[in-house]
């Protein structure tokens, strides 16, 4: 496999068919710089929305590890681990912001907007990088993609189930 200038995109290639063989769900692959160190980490998830525990985490990096030497898709000296994506996670991929639709969600900022560094809400719509969401007053926003730093998900409140 020839090294991509996108190195996750390469890993995720690679790596996909093997996490979803061992039964679980490639959530993203993050490639980090941070100066001279580098990090590659891939979140997983389990596809009924179970927790993922250590175990899964090592038989996962185990299946992966050989790959990542095998196709060296990072040219630099780099760490390689894998993670739970956790309950709030961050949305980077179309299909996840896809999947996400009318949950809530926090946007953050590059800059701030009306003097806010965030903003909350459902999320409405996710369009090349866009992101609309529905404000608790009821109020629709769009952000463009040169606004938006992240998009994380957010707990979902529990409502009261009182008669």
């Amino acid at each position: 496999m020839p090294k991509s200038k996108n190195a996750e995109e390469t890993i995720r290639a690679f790596a996909l068919p093997v996490v979803e063989k061992l039964g679980y769900r490639l959530w993203d692959v993050v490639y980090d710089k941070y100066g001279g160190y580098s990090e590659v980490t891939l979140y997983i998830d389990h596809p009924d929305g179970g927790a993922i525990g250590t175990e899964d985490c090592e038989k996962v990096s185990r299946a992966v590890d050989p790959l990542m030497d095998r196709y060296d898709p990072i040219e630099e000296a780099y760490t390689f681990s894998v993670s739970s994506c956790g309950s709030v996670r961050t949305l980077r991929r179309a299909e996840q912001f896809e999947a996400y639709l009318g949950r809530p969600v926090e946007v953050r900022f590059y800059r701030a907007e009306n003097g806010a560094k965030s903003a909350a809400g459902t999320l409405i719509a996710y369009d090349n990088g866009a992101v609309t969401i529905a404000a608790a007053d009821g109020e629709e926003k769009t952000y463009a993609a040169g606004q938006v730093a992240q998009v994380k998900t957010a707990e979902e409140e529990e409502e009261d189930e009182q008669e």
